[in-house]
């Protein structure tokens, strides 16, 4: 099936995340594509390196131990840490 839309809105955000379950943080930057097809129904699609991923607001597993939970904090907050790390 092949999907018009409407408009298309993009926007860049990024998001820092930590699992709860082993530590490890990770920051990632998304391309965040908004549209809205014929029929007026708004969706969003999530590209990380040009590759279109889950929304991470609905699904985070960590790339370390691929668990959770996840907590998703500022952008920045763990490369900061990272830079204060021996």
């Amino acid at each position: 099936m092949v999907t018009m839309n409407r408009d298309t809105e993009t926007v860049h955000e990024a998001y820092a995340f930590v699992c709860l379950h082993c530590g490890h943080g990770w920051e990632e930057e998304y391309e965040i594509r908004h549209s809205t097809d014929l029929s007026g129904h708004r969706k969003a699609d999530y590209y990380a390196h040009g590759v279109r991923v889950a929304s991470p607001l609905t699904r985070a597993d960590c790339p370390a131990c691929n668990r959770g939970p996840i907590r998703i904090l500022r952008p920045g907050r763990v490369n900061v840490a990272h830079a204060h790390l021996p």
